[in-house]
């Protein structure tokens, strides 16, 4: 079996990492998980900005983040610092740095933690298409080694730590030209700023794989740690996890429930930030809710005896190849769409006018799965001659619930179908979004599932619409339109929460029609490529408009630009009038 990312894919065992110090507080090692939050507020606003942080560190953040765009916004950060150590608050900050390292040497000045984005350091997005000689792509990394080596000794002479924080949605031309918009790409990219970093000695670092799109995420994540691996002992870097422009609601908080659950329950990251388009304060208590199970000490690993073969490849998505089989009248399999079941109870008390197309598809009693421990020998023996059937895992098994149907898949003929649950009739921590992002969500983007049966959620409606949310957030199943939305920050140009609740009234019945609703321009044309349209602060209270990554228009009045982004959508044939 090929070298993964994790020791073992059926029980959990936390990756090791080395202690950095942020400021006084130490992440990696056998510390808790850190749970960290960004400011909205304009860094130039240094009374907002405190007044913010202080409502945070209430909250229980543990790390703040602040964006600083220019050189004149670091240097604001040097009272903004003052005021917070002036009023008791130790925690510690970041500060964010896009296109300027003149910004990132103000910055590192007042604060305890640098985040630099590889993509966009010191290149500038031009979306040019070369094709790089050995030579040529050497003088690039030249380049970078100069650009970058000044803020590497001043960190490492004063003591700050850094984020080598690459994006999906901003990797550098450099970059795309010769690995592609792709989790190699982005794993390339924070290595070739680590490179100069450790020949430099300084070892203060901290990576992280972000992207909105969770598979993409998931598998960046999983290549870097099989990098870091490969590349020695002494590469174990602490990991920032997150779903970057997931978006607000409950729809982003399954979409965060599952990229970052998957890869805690695989025993990767130190810290996470669950990104919300809503206030800051809101992204704290869904940060620990998804930690909690993965405190010292809390869980334990369970090992159990390891198939010889990987259920799926961690690296790449393929769904779980299953012969067709009917249930209820309803085809199940590898070629069918991912099925959500309900009990017959719950089905009736539905109103099929009020569902519309989110009705259950299959009753329990007609699905009718067979129910089993995977590490029952005997169970998995029988399934090896039985014909094709759903087969699910059986309630009560004291497994962690990821690792208990990967486990399932890995032993039972591919032929057989599974349907997945978010709950195994044991208590958990979760919350039913929770539940369902970690515990389905995460199988989906591996491609194991074919039906879901959700049971957190005791609400028959809810539980449903749950279903349905979980399959559109794993990008497995669309029934409804996907918005693509950063979390508001010091950079973005208009008010982001209010441009997305119009932008949803106005287009929200367009089913699988994506939309992203970004701040500014630093992830705005990368994330433009994985969606239809765009819709991206340009200027302040300016709106530009983009189909993919294309800009087609620039700098509308905000107050016209959803009504213009409708005519888009009509232009390019994608809408349809509410029913």
């Amino acid at each position: 079996m090929p070298k993964l990312h994790c020791p073992s894919l059926y029980s959990y065992n936390r990756r090791l990492s080395r202690e950095v110090m942020i400021g006084d507080l130490p992440l990696g090692a056998d510390h808790p998980i850190r749970i960290q939050s960004m400011l909205t507020s304009d860094t130039l606003d240094t009374e907002g900005c405190v007044k913010e942080a202080l409502a945070l560190a209430e909250a229980g953040c543990e790390i703040i983040r602040l964006t600083a765009q220019t050189k004149t916004y670091a240097a604001n950060l040097e009272n903004i610092a003052r005021e917070l150590r002036a009023a008791g608050c130790r925690v510690p900050l970041v500060a964010d740095i896009h296109f300027k390292p003149d910004a990132a040497m103000e910055a590192a000045k007042w604060v305890e933690k640098i985040r630099i984005n590889p993509g966009n350091f010191i290149d500038k997005k031009k979306f040019v298409e070369r094709d790089y000689t050995d030579a040529e792509y050497e003088e690039e990394l030249e380049r970078v080694r100069l650009a970058f080596t000044p803020l590497v000794l001043f960190c490492k002479e004063h003591g700050r730590a850094m984020r080598i924080g690459a994006n999906h949605g901003s990797l550098s031309d450099r970059i795309l030209n010769r690995y592609g918009d792709t989790p190699e790409g982005m794993v390339e990219s924070a290595l070739e700023f680590a490179r100069v970093a450790r020949d430099l000695g300084y070892h203060r670092l901290v990576f992280s794989m972000k992207s909105s799109n969770v598979k993409v995420m998931i598998q960046a994540y999983r290549l870097l740690i099989k990098r870091l691996d490969e590349a020695g002992d002494d590469w174990n870097y602490p990991i920032h996890l997150g779903v970057t422009e997931a978006g607000e609601g409950e729809d982003a908080r399954i979409k965060s429930a599952i990229g970052i659950g998957s890869l805690l329950a695989d025993g990767i990251g130190d810290t996470l930030r669950v990104s919300l388009t809503e206030d800051a304060v809101h992204e704290i208590a869904p940060g620990y809710e998804l930690a909690a199970p993965y405190r010292p000490g809390a869980l334990a690993g369970q090992p159990v005896a390891e198939p010889a073969e990987a259920p799926f490849d961690p690296f790449s998505y393929r769904k779980r190849k299953s012969e067709l089989i009917r249930r209820g009248g309803v085809s199940l399999g590898y070629n069918e769409p991912v099925r959500v079941i309900l009990p017959q109870s719950g089905i009736a008390a539905l109103d099929p006018a009020n569902m519309k197309e989110l009705m259950p598809e299959i009753s329990l009693e007609d699905a009718a799965p067979l129910a089993v421990d995977p590490r029952d020998s005997q169970a998995i023996a029988a399934l090896a001659e039985a014909p094709a059937t759903l087969v699910t895992v059986a309630d009560g098994v004291d497994m962690p619930i990821p690792q208990a149907f990967r486990l399932l898949a890995a032993l039972i003929p591919s032929r057989h179908s599974i349907m997945l649950k978010d709950s195994l009739g044991l208590p958990q921590s979760l919350s039913a979004p929770m539940a369902g992002g970690v515990n389905i969500g995460s199988l989906l983007c591996d491609g194991i599932g074919n039906a879901v049966l959700v049971r957190c959620e005791p609400d028959p409606e809810k539980a449903v619409r749950l279903a349905y949310n979980i399959l559109q957030a794993a990008g497995v199943r669309l029934t409804k339109t996907e918005y693509v939305s950063c979390p508001s920050c010091g950079r973005t140009h208009y008010n982001i929460q209010e441009a997305a609740a119009r932008i949803r009234a106005a287009t929200s019945h367009l089913k699988g029609v994506k939309i992203a609703i970004m701040g500014c321009i630093v992830n705005g044309p990368g994330e433009m490529s994985d969606a239809d349209f765009g819709y991206v602060g340009g200027a302040p209270n300016k709106i530009n408009l983009y189909v993919g990554h294309k800009p087609v228009e620039i700098n509308i009045p905000q107050d016209e630009a959803v009504d213009r982004l409708v005519k888009l959508i009509k232009e390019h044939g994608r809408w349809v009038d509410p029913s």
